[in-house]
């Protein structure tokens, strides 16, 4: 596998997503260490698209605990139902927040991260982590992203 991803600029966000898509199935197929495939997918998504901050949080003794990221430093722990990660791990569903400001509960980690996706993780029907996106612009997320994130963390 070649330590770049080769992407287009000039593709739409889905064109881009898709081009990707098989370049993580690669990267990450051979390598049984979920933490390791957790990091790679963090810097493909934060190299490609050039988000503020792309990472993971685990769920371990009932919060979620930071695990591998790409970005500013982060909130280490999050409670269930608190804040847009520990809202979509309760709920079990992708959650996407075009302006932070406007989400009851926000946890600003960062106060330059403005609109965010995450994306619950499930094995054997439970979530076991969620994928989290920051973004520095407002209205960064859509139903685009959710569509190609839940594809690119069924990888792990």
């Amino acid at each position: 596998m070649s330590e770049q991803f080769f992407i287009a600029k000039d593709l739409s966000k889905a064109e881009q997503y898709e081009a990707l898509l098989p370049q993580l199935r690669a990267l990450t197929e051979r390598e049984p260490d979920t933490i390791a495939n957790m990091a790679n997918i963090a810097a493909a998504l934060k190299e490609v698209f050039n988000f503020w901050w792309v990472g993971f949080y685990i769920v371990k003794d009932e919060e979620l605990v930071l695990g591998p990221f790409q970005g500013p430093v982060a909130c280490t722990r999050i409670a269930l139902g608190r804040g847009v990660c520990g809202t979509a791990w309760k709920e079990a569903k992708t959650i996407v927040v075009p302006d932070v400001a406007q989400f009851p509960g926000h946890i600003a980690c960062s106060s330059l991260s403005k609109s965010e996706i995450v994306v619950p993780l499930f094995f054997g029907g439970h979530v076991w982590a969620v994928f989290d996106i920051d973004s520095e612009q407002l209205n960064t997320f859509d139903e685009t992203d959710a569509r190609w994130l839940e594809e690119i963390v069924r990888l792990l």
